[in-house]
């Protein structure tokens, strides 16, 4: 496995609700979720307690900017590039890259996620490998 680059973040999730108290949730939302994730958010809006809603939302932000720090400069990717995707049925979370250049695919291979959050922090660390040989 050759490593590709190595990223991580910490989001302190009072940042995250100050920044869609300033605008709104659904136009931040908007902007950082790409579309699988920002239908999953107009789902969470509807039953979720605002708490939750944040969380989603620094979720995404620390891993993308995690992922970011690790494919750069190889590939500088945009939010609605990256889908995040929690544990779910055993899974665990993973991260999916769809680039808009077709190139950008083919220098990306697996890409492992692990996020942690405790209190008011959220911690990410994204790893991407090289893209097998062929």
């Amino acid at each position: 496995m050759t490593i590709l680059g190595l990223g991580v973040d910490i989001v302190h999730l009072p940042r995250i609700a100050a920044l869609i108290s300033r605008r709104s949730a659904d136009r931040f939302a908007c902007r950082v979720l790409s579309p699988t994730e920002y239908g999953q958010w107009k789902q969470i809006t509807r039953s979720a307690a605002p708490a939750e809603q944040i969380r989603f939302l620094g979720v995404r932000w620390c891993v993308k900017e995690a992922s970011y720090k690790a494919l750069y400069p190889l590939v500088k990717p945009t939010w609605k590039e990256l889908t995040y995707h929690p544990l779910s049925n055993g899974q665990k979370p993973w991260l999916q890259f769809h680039p808009n250049n077709a190139n950008n695919f083919e220098k990306v291979g697996q890409v492992h996620v692990s996020i942690s959050h405790d209190g008011d922090y959220i911690y990410s660390s994204v790893l991407i490998e090289a893209p097998a040989s062929t």
